[in-house]
């Protein structure tokens, strides 16, 4: 800068700060004295204060290596210097009269084109933040994507395996099938035939399963979910749905019991998607329900604006700390790591769900049971 007769002139500087706080009401009083503190100073060089929330930028603070919140940071002018402790205004009162003299020294000893160079300091800082919080993103990101490629390698790890094994079953009962047709009709033989189809579709459903969670954990994971909403009768849904699943019940002489009245008004939903989150409900509540056990499946027209649908077991039950864990994706219980599936089936209801505007939930005592509940919105 040049005066009216040309002579240089020190450009004004101003000390840059940032302040790292966390939510403690101590913090906050710290705060409010330093602002107030730089407020009350009218001598050169001012001071600028950013207050950060290290909950919000972590990477922040181990871009500085901080220790302790709260923490005051000065950047501009160099070199850096942190103030830590309860008595941090007492430390700034101490330090900004060493800091102006030693910008002061700076401003004598440096012409001002060099001085100039550096002065851009609030530009300085809002880059440096603005560069750490990509850099931050990134590295999520990356995270985010490693951890979909490790998943998907153990899908597949997985899928190569599991279905094998019913892929043989079904093989080997459509084998015996075509050698059957070869002999005499008897009794015995349409007998043995009926129980090798059985077989044969038992096991094609379990390979059919597998498949549309991989399909299901694939919309999940890499796409948003498409919904068409339309206007349908759950009671109608369900008289489709529970006679898939006879045969499958009966092999484990479970019981079914069912409370669906039929006045239920109509919902408005996507009617594919909640007869998949119906679906997958049921398949759990067989699966996991011991030989001769109860499976329920209710619906209740909770309030004028919702329906709420039941689905429960007497199976062994969640514990009380996995009860929301389960609708995670990827998440297995311990107990179920032998089981058939991948653990993405909850999940996807929990998408399916919350894109009715509606909420899924489990109660669940051990060795006692478990009953899911869902709602949606009733069509107006």
């Amino acid at each position: 800068m040049q005066t009216a007769s040309g002579q240089d002139t020190p450009t004004p500087v101003s000390i840059e700060l940032l302040l790292f706080v966390d939510e403690r009401p101590s913090s906050q009083e710290i705060m409010r004295q330093i602002k107030n503190y730089i407020q009350s100073v009218e001598t050169e060089p001012s001071m600028t204060l950013r207050a950060i929330e290290i909950g919000e930028q972590p990477h922040l603070v181990e871009h500085f290596k901080l220790i302790a919140a709260p923490a005051l940071v000065k950047i501009f002018p160099e070199p850096r210097q942190t103030l830590a402790g309860s008595n941090i205004i007492q430390q700034l009162k101490k330090w900004y009269p060493r800091w102006q003299q030693e910008i002061a020294e700076q401003q004598i000893s440096k012409t001002d084109s060099k001085v100039s160079s550096r002065l851009d300091n609030i530009s300085y800082a809002a880059e440096l933040i603005g560069l750490s919080d990509e850099v931050f993103r990134l590295k999520k990101e990356k995270e985010e994507l490693l951890e979909q490629l490790q998943f998907k390698d153990r899908v597949l790890a997985m899928l190569a395996h599991d279905l094998r094994s019913p892929l043989t079953a079904a093989s080997m009962a459509v084998e015996t099938l075509e050698l059957i047709e070869k002999q005499e009709k008897n009794e015995r033989t349409i007998q043995l035939t009926e129980q090798l189809h059985k077989q044969a579709r038992k096991q094609f459903q379990i390979v059919n399963r597998m498949i549309t969670e991989i399909l299901q954990a694939s919309k999940s994971t890499n796409a948003e979910l498409r919904v068409h909403f339309d206007r349908f009768y759950l009671q109608s849904l369900c008289d489709d749905i529970l006679p898939q699943f006879a045969e499958q019940i009966q092999s484990k002489s479970q019981t079914l019991e069912t409370d669906i009245p039929q006045d239920l008004p109509s919902v408005y939903a996507d009617t594919e998607l909640i007869r998949q989150v119906i679906v997958n409900l049921l398949d759990n509540a067989c699966k996991y329900t011991p030989e001769s056990g109860k499976i329920s499946v209710s619906i209740l027209h909770r309030t004028t604006q919702k329906i709420q649908v039941s689905i429960s077991d007497t199976g062994p039950g969640i514990p009380e700390e996995k009860q929301e864990r389960i609708f995670e994706e990827h998440f297995r219980l311990q107990r179920d790591e032998a089981k058939e599936g991948y653990g993405l089936g909850l999940s996807m209801c929990q998408k399916i769900v919350r894109a009715h505007y509606g909420q899924i939930w489990v109660d669940s005592i051990l060795e006692r049971g478990s009953c899911f509940h869902f709602t949606l919105p009733v069509y107006r």
